[in-house]
């Protein structure tokens, strides 16, 4: 038997299909009346918020709509579980950026997940199954030499760092690792061919640990550079919550907020109203949705922020809440 967390947070993906499924009810049981007892049980802090279930998953969006440049170069997007469930708006705002590239976007042809939950309760049994379940749903666009775009950067991770570890010996695991790029590394390998729009305004960038370890900021700080945003990277270590770390109850919880403390949360407070907040984690976004008054933005919602509202960007104080919800 593990601890009642790790039913709760690590089989996550299997909980959020469920919600996905009734997500006004699973809002109101999550974040109602109820919420205080749904925490007891799972082993959440009473004190951090539980993220609300989108209304619509990104996947059923895309699955309802006409695909754009049909005959387009193929992209392979990844619907993770957190930006398919929670922020939809980060993986609609990627497609529009992609396909003013010219590319045809596609998704995996069924509901996958990388296992980044499991890992933290040990579940490694589970988690390589869920990767081989990957690799064999994603033979096709992978021999076809297909990029892959992730747009969380712990699910990029596992791609580019363990999955090469549980799977040295496999050609499709091979393929994956080097296919899989987060969009800044995407859209600075076809810098030729694409200028993006600008947008002049100063940016508070935040990397996520992920990012920062395994694929590092250069390609995001170039392309903001290009965007012509005068972005500031905060050397603020970890957010905090670090995944599922900051949910739990107890000293795990005093110690995220510390963490946040030391630079992200009192910097983000400190930023001028004008100022974009941008962090591609999920976890970072929902630390800094908590600790703070703003709202961080993904690098795909920067993006369209600046293709849909020209150079100066939205007007008035706090540009996220331009950006679609």
């Amino acid at each position: 038997l593990r601890p009642r967390g790790a039913y709760a947070m690590g089989l996550f993906p299997w909980w959020a299909r469920l919600a996905a499924r009734a997500p006004l009810a699973a809002n109101a049981l999550l974040r109602g009346p109820a919420a205080g007892a749904v925490k007891l049980l799972a082993g959440v802090a009473p004190e951090r918020p539980l993220p609300a279930f989108a209304a619509q998953p990104f996947s059923a969006w895309f699955a309802a709509r006409e695909p754009g440049n049909p005959d387009g170069p193929r992209v392979l997007l990844w619907p993770d579980t957190f930006t398919n469930y929670f922020r939809p708006q980060a993986a609609r705002a990627a497609v529009e950026v992609l396909e003013a590239t010219g590319h045809r976007v596609e998704l995996p042809p069924r509901p996958l997940c990388c296992g980044r939950p499991l890992y933290d309760y040990g579940m490694l049994g589970l988690a390589k199954r869920l990767l081989r379940q990957i690799l064999a749903a994603l033979a096709e666009p992978l021999a076809a030499g297909l990029p892959l775009v992730v747009l969380e950067p712990s699910c990029a991770a596992v791609f580019r760092d363990e999955l090469g570890n549980l799977f040295p010996t496999d050609e499709r695991a091979r393929r994956l690792r080097e296919q899989t790029l987060l969009l800044s590394e995407f859209l600075q390998r076809r810098a030729d061919a694409w200028q993006p729009p600008r947008l002049d305004r100063k940016a508070l960038v935040h990397g996520h640990c992920h990012h920062k370890a395994i694929m590092k900021l250069t390609d995001e700080q170039q392309l903001l550079a290009r965007l012509g945003l005068d972005a500031e990277v905060l050397d603020a270590g970890c957010c905090g919550l670090a995944g599922s770390f900051g949910y739990e109850q107890g000293e795990r919880y005093q110690v995220s907020m510390r963490a946040g403390e030391r630079v992200l949360l009192p910097a983000v407070r400190a930023a001028d109203k004008d100022t974009l907040i941008v962090a591609d984690g999920f976890s970072c976004q929902e630390q800094i949705a908590h600790g703070t008054d703003r709202r961080a933005l993904h690098l795909a919602q920067v993006l369209q922020l600046a293709m849909r509202h020209g150079p100066e960007g939205p007007p008035g104080g706090h540009p996220e809440r331009a950006a679609p919800r």
